[in-house]
């Protein structure tokens, strides 16, 4: 009796522990134990991955094949590129490669067929190859283990117990890369400490180079342009000073007799108070070119940021193209110009920069931010793809129609040998590797529109979504199935409108950059902290007087507007023709001034931020209906979440609207919710940044 007791208190258990998942496999859920049967005939860490991969996952029965196929100079897939083919009336499988990594890939690739409900035995045919040579992640990863702008704990890379001790995440981190074809990653912050290239940072590099090695994975670090002075002692950093390149030549030597596939540097200079070659009378051309140098005999690159901008009267929408625009060229050609998607800094919404497509002499590769630094950080669900898509594929027009920002920077356009495309990651030692469970598509996206841009956000949410939560569930019924489908269908949409909706309810119309200030978590469009600079400062941006709203970028204002070619100058330098979404980011507008809804832009405002939280509180209602088919613990955490963004959302619109109704005095139209927060002890709100899950609890005055 006591046996049967024990056995069923097991079982229980075990049904407990399957029933609280935890996030932690991420999309990779694949039942195990398949041993399926998969046939290659060469032998490598690489290979021997995709082996396995399939072996312990593959449920479609027959035989997979993989095979690597003689290199040709007519084969357009490359080394990563790969041919995937099936046999219904066999239940076969062939992939071939040119190279082992395209093998990797197309394992994954089927794996993500088999997930996500592909019909496995159909005669088909499907070639891909990645639309960047390097997809990769940035990570703002301090030596100390906090990360700057990471909101899922600390850092992965436990730097005090490398090199001898190596963590089982870092495996599963290269795995998790790999299954979506991201191929580098930047270890370190951006705002570098220069101890990373010191010998005992390098031998811990050495490490975690190792484990990715087999995933395909290669290993960058960013530097910091002092290093020479500040690690090798010497007098000055000056980029064109003999010693200092004999220094960074025997720097990068000692890097690739440890890690002979290391990827080169991505570097922050002359930004935000970071050393740099202007320090020493130097341009960036100077700075960027010297480590070229040192990097070239190895095929290392560099990858020098555009994101500089200098405290003047000149609009720091503008600043970015104006330092780099007149070196155009003057680049080596391991040096690729780094852009973030919009001019200004990884607002919700911004128009894409203008750099995109000017420089024609110099390759320029996006990037992307996947943390949500200023979209809700791990409270808020905002799936980010349809924000990447609308500015990969913007039109630059800058060699006619069709110049997208995507095409201009993956050599369709221009000739480029090399291309590239970053994400800055959003991964931490959170169980869940995001800390809001909907977090992690976006990771999963930024690999997939890496490798292939012209997927759809749908695409990307149904593959994820699929993949992620298992909604249908063996032995239910026709009925719960079908409502298993139309669910399915309901949190594509959700995904697909949340970063809508998070522009509606922070900042629509074009109005950017009303974060608090330093941590960029809620509304403070009244901040005005004395000494503090101009352009770090809500006001700055949104230029709310008594006669209007927006930042005038048109011929009459800053003339923004004119480094972006033609035809769109004239669009969005013309209040009537301007998109709304982006109106007072190109205007400033007076506040009874008609759109084309027929509402003044007062009306329209109040509409746009209602609207926003009218979204998040359907997104509850969505949610909720999904408690029956997902595991407890990753329900709970999204609807905890939620609450804390319909929350949020009302806090946004409240600061917002009666702030901004100080300058117009217009009455928010009655129909429209109204207003439960008084401005004057919003205004007094200081958030305790140590407690972001709890607002409005964790507020102080």
């Amino acid at each position: 009796m006591k046996q049967t007791i024990f056995l069923w208190i097991g079982i229980l258990f075990f049904c407990e522990l399957v029933r609280a998942e935890d996030s932690s496999r991420l999309w990779l859920r694949y039942d195990t134990g398949a041993d399926a049967r998969i046939v290659c005939e060469q032998s490598s860490p690489i290979l021997d991955i995709a082996v396995s991969e399939l072996k312990n996952a593959w449920q479609g029965g027959g035989q997979v094949t993989l095979q690597i196929r003689p290199a040709s100079p007519w084969d357009e897939l490359g080394e990563e590129g790969y041919t995937l083919r099936s046999s219904g009336q066999n239940r076969e499988v062939t992939i071939t490669s040119a190279g082992e990594k395209g093998l990797l890939y197309g394992a994954y690739h089927l794996l993500r067929l088999q997930e996500s409900g592909a019909d496995l035995y159909a005669d088909q045919e499907f070639t891909e190859k990645p639309a960047y040579n390097l997809r990769i992640l940035n990570h703002w990863d301090n030596l100390d283990g906090t990360i700057e702008r990471g909101y899922a704990g600390h850092s992965l890379w436990q730097w005090d117990e490398l090199p001898g001790t190596l963590s089982p995440r870092y495996r599963q981190y290269a795995r998790a890369n790999a299954s979506v074809g991201i191929n580098a990653t930047v270890l370190n912050n951006v705002n570098a400490n220069p101890r990373i290239l010191s010998t005992d940072y390098l031998r811990k590099v050495q490490a975690l180079a190792a484990v990715f090695r087999p995933y395909g994975i290669q290993v960058f670090l960013s530097i910091n342009f002092s290093t020479p002075s500040e690690l090798g002692g010497l007098a000055t950093s000056d980029p064109l000073d003999p010693a200092v390149c004999r220094w960074w030549e025997t720097k990068v030597k000692e890097i690739y007799d440890l890690i002979p596939d290391f990827g080169g540097f991505l570097v922050k200079a002359n930004s935000e108070g970071l050393p740099g070659p202007h320090d020493f009378g130097r341009t960036h051309v100077d700075g960027a070119n010297m480590l070229a140098a040192a990097l070239k005999p190895y095929n290392g690159i560099v990858m020098w940021r555009a994101f500089v901008y200098e405290p003047g009267d000149d609009d720091r929408a503008k600043q970015a193209y104006q330092e780099f625009m007149p070196f155009d060229g003057q680049f080596r050609d391991n040096v690729i110009i780094q852009v973030k998607n919009g001019p200004v800094d990884f607002q919700p919404r911004e128009p894409f920069s203008p750099l995109f497509g000017a420089m024609q002499q110099t390759p320029v590769m996006p990037e992307l931010q996947i943390t949500q630094e200023y979209t809700g950080f791990s409270n808020h669900l905002c799936f980010l793809a349809p924000m990447w898509k609308e500015v990969l594929e913007s039109d630059t027009w800058q060699q006619g129609e069709g110049s997208t920002v995507a095409r201009v920077t993956d050599g369709s356009v221009y000739p480029q040998s090399l291309t590239a495309i970053a994400g800055v990651a959003n991964t931490g030692d959170d169980v869940n590797w995001c800390g809001h469970p909907f977090a992690q598509a976006n990771w999963y996206a930024f690999g997939r529109l890496a490798w292939d841009h012209t997927l759809t956000s749908q695409q990307i949410a149904d593959e994820w979504l699929a993949q992620t939560f298992s909604l249908y569930k063996a032995g239910e019924t026709e009925t719960d199935n079908s409502r298993a489908v139309l669910l399915h269908a309901q949190l594509t949409r959700m995904m697909l409108d949340s970063h809508e909706a998070v522009v509606d309810y922070m900042m629509p119309l074009g109005l950017h950059h009303l974060f608090a200030f330093g941590h960029h978590y809620g509304p403070e469009p009244w901040c005005d902290l004395p000494g503090a600079r101009p352009d770090w400062l809500p006001r700055y941006y949104h230029r709310a007087d008594r006669e209007g709203l927006g930042f005038d970028r048109s011929a009459t204002g800053s003339n923004a507007v004119a480094q972006y070619h033609a035809p769109l100058n004239a669009l969005y330098g013309n209040m009537d023709s301007c998109p709304d979404e982006l109106i007072l980011w190109f205007h400033h507008m007076p506040w009874d001034y008609v759109l084309g809804t027929g509402r003044t832009l007062w009306d329209e405002l109040c509409y746009w931020y209602n609207r926003g939280v009218e979204e998040v509180r359907g997104f509850q209602k969505v949610w909720d209906q999904a408690e029956r088919y997902v595991d407890d613990k990753r329900f709970r955490q999204v609807q905890h979440r939620l609450k804390i963004q319909a929350r949020d959302a009302v806090w946004w619109r409240d600061a917002c609207l009666l702030y901004f109704r100080t300058f117009s005095r217009l009455p928010i139209p009655y129909e429209l919710e109204r207003p439960v927060h008084e401005l004057k002890d919003m205004m007094e709100y200081r958030i305790d940044i140590t407690n972001f899950e709890c607002p409005p609890y964790g507020f102080t005055k």
